[in-house]
C-alpha cells in the first residue's frame, strides 16, 4: 500500500525511533497521523497530527483510542522500554513490565486495530522489534525475550490476517541513536534510517526487515548451534 493520503497510528510518537516515524510520514503525504503516548503533552509534531493519549499497557485506553481512531489504515506498534533486567536474578516485577510493555502492549494494539484495518480495506500493522528477539545478553534477558515474543506476535497475526488483507511488517536492527541506548558506545543506527526502513517495507509490501548490518548478522547466525552462534556474537561484540 502507499503512504501517501493514509491514515496512521504511531505509538510512542513523542520521541525517538517514533518522532521519526511521525516526520516521515508528513513528508510521505499521510492524510492524518494519530500520534499516540501516555502524555499528550510531550509531542511537538502539529499540521495532520493529532496528539492521542494512549498507553498500551491500559486496556481502557487502548479500547478508547479504537473508538476514536477508527479510520485508521496503518499502525506502527513503537512504545517500548528497556530496563536491562535478567531473567533469573532480575526483579519479577520489572521484567513483568517490560513483557506487558513490549508484547502486551502491541498484542492489545494488533487485536483492537485488526477488525479496523479490515473494515478500511486492510491496511498494515508495523512491528519495531529489535535484534535482540533473535539473541541475549545476560543484563538484557526481560528486554530479549519481549522482543523475542513480538516477533512471534508478527509472524502469528501475520497468519492470522492474512486473509483480511492485513501485511504484518517487523522491523529488526540493532543499536539505534535513542535515549534508549545513550549509555552503549558502539555504531547507532539513526532513527530516521529505521522510520525509512518501515515505511519502505509498508510500500514495497515486505514482511520482514532487517535494518541494519547487526540485524543482517545476527538472522544469519541462527543457522548455527546455540554454542558457535555465541561464540560468534561474543566475539563480534569483544566479548569472546
Amino acid at each position: 500500500m502507499k503512504i501517501a493520503d493514509s491514515v496512521v497510528l504511531v505509538t510512542g510518537a513523542n520521541r525517538g525511533i517514533g518522532a521519526q516515524f511521525v516526520e516521515q510520514l508528513k513528508e510521505r503525504g499521510a492524510a492524518k497521523i494519530y500520534a499516540a503516548a501516555r502524555d499528550t503533552s510531550t509531542i511537538e509534531a502539529s499540521g495532520i497530527v493529532e496528539p492521542l493519549q494512549l498507553d498500551v499497557t491500559d486496556a481502557a485506553q487502548v479500547r478508547a483510542a479504537a473508538e476514536a481512531a477508527g479510520d485508521v489504515q496503518v499502525v506502527i506498534n513503537n512504545a517500548g522500554i528497556s530496563t536491562g533486567t535478567p531473567l533469573v536474578t532480575g526483579d519479577e516485577a520489572t521484567i513483568r513490565r517490560e513483557m506487558e510493555t513490549n508484547f502486551f502492549g502491541p498484542l492489545a494494539i494488533t487485536r483492537a486495530f485488526a477488525p479496523i484495518l479490515e473494515a478500511n480495506g486492510g491496511g498494515a500493522f508495523v512491528n519495531v522489534v529489535s535484534a535482540l528477539s533473535w539473541f541475549t545478553l545476560p543484563s538484557g534477558g526481560a528486554y530479549a525475550a519481549s522482543k523475542a515474543a513480538a516477533w512471534s506476535l508478527s509472524d502469528s497475526a501475520r497468519l492470522e490476517l492474512r486473509g483480511q488483507g492485513t501485511q504484518v511488517v517487523a522491523v529488526h536492527m540493532g543499536l539505534v541513536d535513542t535515549d534508549m541506548t545513550k549509555g552503549f558506545d558502539a555504531p547507532k543506527l539513526s532513527p530516521s534510517a529505521l522510520a525509512s526502513a518501515g515505511l519502505d517495507a509498508i510500500e514495497k509490501g515486505l514482511d520482514e526487515v532487517l535494518a541494519d548490518d547487526w540485524a543482517a548478522f545476527i538472522k544469519k547466525g541462527l543457522t548455527l548451534e546455540p554454542a558457535a552462534r555465541y561464540e560468534q556474537i561474543l566475539g563480534a561484540l569483544g566479548m569472546g
